[in-house]
């Protein structure tokens, strides 16, 4: 999976402006939404926050990947954000989170989920790669990093 082919540049955000896990969900969710990529915005954030609930996506090294399933999307869509400050995302290594990648697809499409879950774990296990994104001061910088990273 190539994450260009999810991921819009008008779905990423530098910085972030919100300072908690949930309203940076709402921000990238409402990324989504003025994108026109959502059958129901609401619906997608009630989803990734219920998701939330069940074990913080914080998956460690200032990362989190939020993501959920449900009926207010048609295909799988992705937003992505870098927060300079830093946002307690309950983590499991207890630090704050500065790259929040947002993912939402549909109930019945688990394999590019799945894929997509996988393909940003893999590129967030380069330290250099991941500084670089930690540090992109503009949404297009941002965007520009994760191109030429896929196409290396």
């Amino acid at each position: 999976m190539v994450l260009t082919q999810i991921l819009e540049p008008t779905c990423v955000k530098v910085p972030l402006e919100s300072t908690n896990k949930e309203s940076v969900i709402k921000e990238l969710v409402d990324l989504l939404g003025d994108a026109n990529l959502l059958a129901n915005k609401e619906q997608v954030f009630q989803a990734v926050i219920t998701r939330e609930s069940t074990k913080s996506t914080g998956i460690g090294f200032g990362i989190a990947i939020p993501h959920g399933k449900c009926t207010g999307v048609k295909e799988l869509v992705m937003a992505m954000g870098i927060s300079h400050k830093g946002i307690d995302f309950q983590s499991i290594d207890g630090k704050p989170v500065h790259i929040v990648v947002l993912l939402a697809s549909p109930v019945d499409r688990t394999g590019p989920h799945i894929q997509a879950l996988a393909r940003i774990s893999r590129l967030m296990l380069d330290e250099d790669f991941k500084n670089k994104l930690q540090a992109a001061q503009s949404a297009e910088e941002l965007y520009k990093l994760i191109s030429e990273k896929e196409t290396e």
